[in-house]
């Protein structure tokens, strides 16, 4: 990392709680509609502001009683260009949408600020195109055009970080560390896989995170997982080499499903958060470096609750 750009708290040791999966949730659990998982409209919406505050507000007391940060991940996941414009927004709509995502979470913050939880704002990022399915024509070139606004809005914004979610490949990976660079933000690139524990395609993990390493200059300032199950990564993580102490984070499904299986799914799994706390536990010890725990996919409070019940037993009053 360059020295310009400061060292997360995260790198520096402290341990912060994530949220769940705010799409899921919202969507299947509390019936909003948003098309292409587009919630990043809900700030454009009558109301909307205030769903999101009492979306975030169990988080607090869960943080709370770990006596860990809170690292807010903006709902941005879609809010950009081939997406936004699916449901009308075009760039200035997606910038401004961008800009406000990042100043909410910092206005929400104060209320956890103020209960004593340290907090970050990390503007969110996703892939161009399906999360789910390898991504084989995606170029660097492409990635640094792609998503330079988006990053440009998180700067001008202030936001803490940014983290692009749910990467299914390594070109767009390295654009994206590269533009957050250029714009002086920490950056954190997190990869989904499949049931083999390998990325859409069949990229091994430990391949990805190094091409990324290489092509940046270990930029990044950790790595995550997300949008799959800990049944479907225990073994790569057990087998991996030393790439495996760059994952700072994971953000795991709720479902044992495939992301096939889930994309037919007319339901929301949310499958069984005492067996995923437990699931979650019984990886810690081998990712040494872990200091996000979150969850993705058909998870909520609910399931982060039980993790940090498990893996973060709370402070003494």
């Amino acid at each position: 990392m360059t020295g310009s750009v400061p060292l997360l708290p995260q790198q520096q040791g402290r341990m912060f709680v994530a949220d769940g999966g705010i799409e899921t949730h919202l969507i299947f659990n509390e019936g909003f509609d948003f098309p292409y998982f587009t919630v990043f409209e809900l700030l454009d919406r009558e109301g909307g502001p205030e769903a999101l505050r009492a979306y975030y507000a169990p988080y607090l007391d869960i943080a709370r009683r770990a006596g860990h940060g809170f690292v807010f991940d903006t709902n941005t996941w879609r809010a950009n260009p081939d997406w936004g414009a699916m449901v009308g927004y075009d760039a200035d709509r997606l910038r401004r949408v961008n800009i406000g995502a990042v100043e909410l979470c910092r206005d929400i913050a104060r209320d956890f600020e103020a209960a004593g939880v340290p907090t970050l704002v990390s503007g969110a990022m996703g892939p161009r195109r399906d999360a789910w399915q390898y991504d084989g024509v995606m170029s660097i070139a492409e990635a640094l055009d792609y998503h330079a606004p988006q990053v440009a809005a998180f700067a001008e914004a202030k936001a803490d970080l940014v983290t692009i979610l749910t990467l299914t490949n390594v070109p767009e990976a390295i654009g994206v560390a590269r533009l957050a660079e250029e714009a002086g933000l920490p950056c954190v690139i997190s990869f989904t896989l499949e049931t083999d524990g390998h990325l859409p395609g069949g990229k091994p993990l430990g391949e990805a995170i190094t091409a990324v390493e290489e092509a940046t200059n270990a930029y990044p300032a950790y790595y995550m997982i997300n949008c799959v199950h800990p049944i479907h990564f225990a073994s790569t993580i057990r087998h991996g080499g030393d790439w495996v102490d760059r994952i700072g984070g994971l953000r795991v499904n709720a479902s044992m499903k495939s992301h096939a299986e889930l994309d037919e799914s007319p339901e929301l799994d949310i499958g069984d958060w005492q067996d995923l706390a437990q699931r979650y536990q019984r990886l810690l010890p081998l990712l040494p470096n872990i200091r996000v725990i979150g969850g993705c996919c058909g998870t909520d409070h609910r399931h982060i609750d039980a993790i940090c019940r498990v893996c973060l037993p709370a402070v003494p009053e």
